[in-house]
């Protein structure tokens, strides 16, 4: 399954021409001629990140009935980000004009009529307002069902947009989970070495705070040693940063694990990324050598890197 950016762009058009035909070749039937073939429809989807669906339209008067249908259209399928939907129109300017159909005309007729036997100094229709009359009256050649056919068409482009950004976000995070791989691989060896030296150095200054009080002369040599090496255990346990490289593998693994299964895993990496961070905040307070702390720097460079990213992901 694909990793979905949230980030996209699509376009489509529609004709109620192509649409009568393909209605009237499935139930084998003659094309109706259209009183407006060059009438025809785009669809444009613009989407963002956000942390939920949400959904803006911008859609003629004639359209705005289509809002709900819209709505679940896309509700179907998408599940985060802010998405807008545009609806135009566009009439040919070589075939703009209407071909007035006879029931029109008659109706027409019968209207200019009436309007004259109540008010006889009316003016005849002329042909341009007759042409305007018909253009307006006419059925919009189920201009609704084109509309929706484009933003059917429209939505399947932006899905595929979508995944085709969300897989180069894929090979982008991978390089930055590689990254903080091989910052934990370089911080693994040094844990030892530096729990071991600042042991040391603790043991000394512990020796050197007993001779300065004098403790030394009244308590005995062993029970010295103990209480000093108890202490000297306690103090490398606590900064020790192995459990937190170990935590941190974890993650690394169970984003990597996600992002290969792939679908809508964008909360799930959000909420990692930030156990990511707390173990490298946890790496960098309990560091006593500078090694560490570099170490830990780099992590969280990498780690906000990584966050922008998923930022992004569906």
């Amino acid at each position: 399954m694909a990793v979905y950016s949230m980030t996209g762009y699509a376009t489509a058009t529609a004709g109620p021409a192509s649409t009568h035909e393909t209605t009237a070749s499935a139930d084998n039937l003659a094309p109706r001629p259209p009183a407006s073939t060059a009438t025809s429809v785009s669809v444009e989807l613009r989407s963002v990140n956000g942390r939920f669906l949400d959904l803006g339209f911008r859609l003629p008067d004639e359209f705005r009935s289509l809002e709900p249908a819209l709505r679940d259209l896309l509700s179907a399928a998408f599940r985060r980000g802010k998405i807008e939907l545009r609806v135009n129109t566009r009439v040919d300017t070589e075939t703009s004009w209407p071909q007035p159909q006879t029931e029109q005309l008659n109706r027409l007729v019968r209207l200019e009529s009436t309007v004259q036997g109540w008010m006889p100094k009316a003016q005849a229709l002329s042909v341009h307002e007759i042409l305007q009359w018909c253009r307006g009256s006419a059925a919009a050649d189920k201009l609704d069902e084109v509309a929706l056919e484009a933003a059917k068409r429209c939505i399947a482009g932006l899905r595929d947009a979508r995944a085709r950004e969300g897989e180069r976000l894929v090979a982008v995070l991978m390089e930055r989970v590689d990254r903080l791989r091989e910052l934990a691989l370089q911080a693994e060896p040094l844990v030892p070495a530096v729990v071991k030296r600042q042991q040391q150095r603790f043991l000394e200054r512990w020796t050197e705070a007993l001779e300065a009080t004098g403790a030394a002369q009244t308590v005995s040599r062993e029970a010295l040693q103990e209480r000093a090496l108890n202490e000297a255990a306690a103090y490398s346990i606590r900064i020790d940063v192995a459990e937190e490289l170990a935590r941190l593998r974890s993650h690394l693994d169970e984003i990597a694990r996600l992002l290969k299964a792939g679908g809508e895993v964008g909360k799930r990496l959000d909420f990692l990324i930030q156990e990511l961070l707390r173990e490298a905040n946890t790496l960098g307070s309990k560091a006593s050598a500078l090694e560490l702390t570099n170490i830990s720097v780099e992590m969280k460079v990498a780690i906000e890197q990584l966050r922008e990213q998923v930022q992004n992901i569906e």
